[in-house]
């Protein structure tokens, strides 16, 4: 029997009318590109001429190809293309990012800046070579605070969370069981700063009590005496780089009172105290960098200034006076790679104090290679001011003449609460109470004219924007507000990302590092986030922000 053919194919109609002809793509042009380096502007290789489709995947592996290095590493890039002065307006990006092709993104801007004949600049920031999954939900509760949450902060390897509270203890959580770890008693006022010594072996805590307290986070006791001599409450902490003192890093605090006292950890005594401030010294912080590399110790205050300081004797360096108002907030370029130590993404630890030094060592020169240690100033005068103090180009380098600015960072409309770098140094963020964060590039040398140059601002948040933190892998930027939300930020299209509500009051706190994230306010709770593949026990949630090598 002779087989039966299936029926033809009806052809398809719309209302009656056949379907019309596909019409045939459209060629693409041909552009030449001129690839360079973010940092300085160099030339990786000479133009090229390329059909303006190519997909960023592709651009990425000819940057690499044309690279002159021989090391075989595959370096992630990310590709952008400054805009001209005239064609960027108010708050809009100062920049292109090519996250499709040339022609879809450069091309086809809606500013229309660049045709097919002019020769595209494309600049190539190189990557980390991890990426981090950004969170998506909360599902769990972390309680146990009577009262607001005010600070918190995770343990340089992120198996530790500290938070302080106005309950006057400080908790500790283990995230790897996913219980409450200890509970330390010792402060009669609100615990208003927390922070851990780069190793994990310490955590000291300060409070309105005016005393500053050190814990062994592994028996939760404290360790000593509180150390007293503050007469008023405790503003903020910072340890003795890793780098520079393996053994027993020293501990730095500021005070409403108007001082910073440097302590011994091995005796718990003052070694000395800075007075140089005439009103509430707001933060203090402690660079690796200074002259000969042995530490510098920057302090800002409600006297408008900003003091720098040797801290091997307290001698003070530099007096910055070009604030208006309240200088409350500080950050440096380093200020990742000093907090973490010797640990990164690949979960090494040290064998020693030598190793750990080595490594940590390695890590800050790895990172101040190509731009020196920054230095960010905010202020309730409504700016910030990028500095480079110990640069070889740097006035102040050399002892003479008043330090200047590289430059002046405006653009907010009301007081800059917050401002933090990336962890590869190559941003920085700002936050202020007019609900913005604005993004600036950090990435470039003094003489390339992009340092401290605005990139974009992010709005969404519908309050006042408390505090900043940063994914390991320096692509995303997580903010904090008074609307009780917490937004992740995409620096791929400078837009929201995440939306990740669930406090019920204001966000006073937020931190993020190796592969979580943290929240806490005035409503008690904490909330840690995870992007769906986390597990849930008791009444507490994780935010696993995934760290998956590309």
């Amino acid at each position: 029997m002779a087989a039966v053919l299936p029926p033809v194919k009806r052809q398809k109609v719309y209302h009656g009318v056949p379907e019309p002809p596909q019409e045939p793509p459209k060629p693409s042009p041909n552009v030449i590109v001129q690839f360079v380096n973010e940092d300085d502007g160099a030339p990786i290789a000479p133009a090229v001429n390329l059909p303006a489709n190519v997909a960023r995947e592709s651009l990425e592996a000819l940057v690499n190809q044309l690279r002159t290095k021989d090391d075989d590493e595959h370096v992630p890039y990310a590709f952008h293309v400054a805009l001209p002065a005239d064609a960027s307006k108010g708050d809009a990006p100062t920049r292109i990012v090519i996250s499709k092709s040339i022609e879809a993104d450069v091309l086809g801007h809606p500013s229309l800046a660049f045709s097919e004949e002019d020769i595209l600049v494309v600049r190539c920031a190189p990557q980390s070579v991890f990426k981090v999954r950004p969170a998506t939900r909360c599902s769990s509760t972390l309680s146990g605070h009577s009262s607001p949450i005010l600070c918190a902060s995770f343990s340089p390897t992120g198996a530790l969370l500290a938070t302080g509270s106005g309950d006057t203890h400080v908790r500790l959580w283990d995230l790897n069981t996913e219980m409450p770890f200890h509970t330390l008693v010792g402060h009669t006022g609100w615990v208003l700063c927390v922070e851990w010594d780069p190793l994990e072996r310490k955590l000291a805590s300060g409070g309105h009590d005016g005393q500053v307290r050190l814990w062994d986070p592994r028996t939760g006791k404290p360790i000593g005496e509180a150390m007293k001599g503050h007469t008023k409450w405790v503003t903020s902490l910072a340890w003795e780089p890793l780098h520079l003192n393996p053994s027993a890093p020293r501990l730095a605090s500021s005070s409403k009172d108007g001082t910073v006292r440097v302590w011994s950890i091995l005796t718990r005594k003052l070694e000395y105290a800075l007075g140089g401030h005439t009103a509430s010294v707001n933060v203090v912080k402690w660079g690796g960098g200074g002259k000969g590399g042995k530490g510098v110790l920057y302090t800002a205050s409600s006297d408008r200034t900003v003091r720098v300081w040797d801290p091997h004797g307290g001698k003070q360096l530099m007096v910055l006076k070009d604030h208006a108002h309240w200088v409350t907030t500080l950050a440096l370029n380093t200020d990742f790679v000093l907090r973490t130590g010797p640990f990164d993404h690949t979960g090494k630890k040290p064998a020693s104090n030598e190793d750990a030094r080595d490594l940590a060592l390695k890590r800050y020169e790895r990172l101040v290679n190509h731009t020196p240690e920054l230095l960010i100033s905010g202020s309730d005068d409504h700016t910030l001011f990028l500095w480079s103090l110990f640069s070889s180009g740097s006035t102040s380098a050399g002892g003479g003449g008043k330090p200047k600015p590289v430059t002046r960072l405006t653009g907010h409309q009301r007081q800059v609460s917050h401002v933090a770098f990336s962890p590869d140094g190559r941003w920085a963020a700002s936050a202020g109470w007019d609900s913005a964060i604005r993004l600036w590039d950090c990435s470039g040398s003094e003489g390339s004219g992009n340092l401290g140059k605005f990139v974009a601002t992010l709005r969404g948040h519908v309050g006042p924007v408390y505090r900043l933190t940063w994914s390991a892998d320096s692509r995303m930027v997580v903010s904090a507000s008074k609307d009780a939300t917490v937004k992740i930020w995409d620096l791929k299209t400078y837009k929201l990302k995440v939306d990740l509500p669930g406090h019920l009051d204001e966000v006073y706190c937020v931190d993020f590092v190796a592969d979580k994230i943290v929240s806490g306010g005035r409503d008690r709770t904490l909330k840690i986030r995870f992007d769906g593949v986390g597990t849930t026990k008791g009444n507490m949630t994780y935010w696993y922000l995934l760290v998956v090598l590309a």
